[in-house]
């Protein structure tokens, strides 16, 4: 349905509750609809309610909550709430996120989304370079392929220096020479793991900073290390995951506060989209991470989805004396979903996701 018809289907329903009898008002010759403003959801909203109140002798509620009962009735609109003094927010049919996918994201026990049954995958032999950056994407690399079902064997040039192993984790990788363990997948090609070095120590920035910064750029390309990476603020990719994670949890204590849980449903806010084709997108990023060796592809995804998820953050808890609806929940739902989706993506990159930040 395009605006010009959702604006006809609107004036439609004005002029049927005039005929009715319910609203006693001249009928306007247009009504304007658009993108909703803050506060609001849907895909559209109008404020015909608001020019329509006086005129009639109604509250602007009353005549919103009269258009809204023919609105639901009409083809091609999924879900229609009112919110603030009285405006009238409109969600297309076809619009709510796909209930499957989120689904099968939240989806109790078994192996996480996007993850496939081990030793379901291909044998790989990995052997990295004797340096802090090679030492890091070697343990990614790892945590990747194992979650793609590779059967992963990894060693490396030389032990890794204990102060790597103390700073930056990493215990998933026996990093004594590959070619010198007995049955260390002779029948796999060796894929050695040489990334550009780290042109400065990373220690400093700590675990998940140094992590960051080692990880998001491509192999072939040089990272910066630098205190930006330890900045809280939106120039921090980092910063911006977490943050969002963290974001996430907060909604389902503050829900669980207020008394309603995630439910499946219609979300009805507009430009989920975008959050719900990276949500889709998750186990396409992780074979692509597993196939090109290339732990930046996840790190990259999971700002995609961070940045995707922030328009839904303001509209899941209801605002003043709005009372939890369905929209809330199912709202509450998507953004579990997408917390989900970056608490397992840092994760596989070393990562620490916390609930509060």
């Amino acid at each position: 349905m395009t605006p010009v018809e959702l604006s006809r289907t609107v004036l439609r329903a004005v002029r049927c509750a005039v005929d009715e009898g319910e609203l006693r008002v001249a009928v306007p010759e247009r009504v304007v609809v658009a993108p909703p403003g803050p506060g609001g959801c849907g895909e559209y909203a109008t404020n015909v309610a608001l020019q329509l109140a006086r005129p009639a002798g109604r509250t602007p509620q009353h005549v919103a909550e009269v258009l809204r009962d023919r609105l639901l009735r009409a083809d091609g609109i999924g879900d229609v709430v009112i919110t603030g003094p009285g405006f009238i927010n409109i969600s297309l049919r076809g619009s709510a996120a796909p209930l499957a996918l989120v689904e099968e994201i939240l989806s109790p026990g078994g192996i996480p989304y996007g993850h496939l049954p081990e030793a379901s995958g291909e044998r790989v032999l990995l052997h990295g370079a004797a340096e802090v950056r090679a030492f890091v994407h070697l343990d990614v690399l790892v945590r990747i392929l194992r979650s793609q079902g590779c059967l992963v064997r990894a060693g490396g040039d030389a032990p890794p220096r204990p102060e790597w192993i103390a700073v930056l984790g990493g215990g998933v990788v026996d990093h004594r020479p590959v070619d010198d363990r007995p049955g260390a997948a002779p029948d796999a090609p060796r894929i050695d793991v040489r990334p550009v070095p780290a042109p400065a120590d990373p220690l400093p920035l700590g675990r998940d900073a140094a992590r960051w910064a080692l990880l998001r750029p491509a192999a072939h390309d040089r990272p910066r290390i630098g205190a930006e990476h330890l900045e809280q603020r939106e120039s921090n990719s980092l910063f911006r995951v977490r943050y969002v994670h963290a974001r996430t949890r907060a909604l389902l204590r503050n829900a669980a506060d207020l008394g309603f849980r995630p439910e499946l449903g219609a979300v009805g806010v507009s430009g989920t989209r975008p959050l719900l084709t990276a949500l889709a997108d998750h186990p396409r990023v992780l074979a692509a991470a597993t196939r090109h060796r290339a732990p930046d592809r996840l790190a990259r995804h999971l700002v995609t989805v961070a940045d995707a998820t922030q328009p839904l953050l303001p509209a899941v808890l209801p605002l003043g004396a709005e009372k939890p609806s369905a929209v809330h929940r199912a709202r509450l739902t998507l953004a579990e979903a997408a917390g989900t989706v970056l608490a397992d993506g840092l994760s596989l990159l070393g990562i620490d996701a916390p609930d509060h930040l």
